[in-house]
């Protein structure tokens, strides 16, 4: 089942500077979710070396957690991404893109010092809704 989320760039508001949209809507029926941050530990329990193969094993975790309860990547809201080092955005976007087509959620990034355990290099928290 597709969403009924409604996604937005006013024109008001410069472009977005990436693959995301300034506005999402909600409507009024819809159950909220809040997913744990995912991170890119793979069904082998071990956590791969590089950031791009965390990148694919984070997704990959997302679209397994979201078919849990019945939504796809078209159900999110918004995603928060925490990254310990540089992203590679053309690899990134190749993934995002495969996973959201072109109607992107709202996003924020952030480059930070360290995430939960020391190894981790990329962390995505999701809200969705249905």
């Amino acid at each position: 089942m597709k969403s009924k989320l409604v996604r937005k760039n006013p024109i008001q508001v410069p472009n977005p500077v990436g693959k995301y949209s300034h506005v999402t809507i909600i409507p009024k029926d819809a159950t909220m979710y809040a997913f744990s941050g995912q991170i890119g530990v793979g069904h082998d329990d071990q956590l791969p070396k590089t950031i791009r193969e965390q990148i694919t094993n984070t997704l990959k975790n997302i679209e397994i957690i979201l078919a849990s309860e019945g939504m796809d990547a078209t159900h999110v809201v918004k995603a928060n991404i925490w990254a310990t080092e540089a992203i590679d955005w053309d690899y990134f976007d190749h993934k995002w893109d495969t996973m959201f087509g072109d109607s992107y959620p709202s996003m924020t990034i952030a480059y930070v010092s360290a995430l939960g355990l020391p190894d981790i290099k990329i962390e995505i928290d999701i809200w969705a809704a249905k």
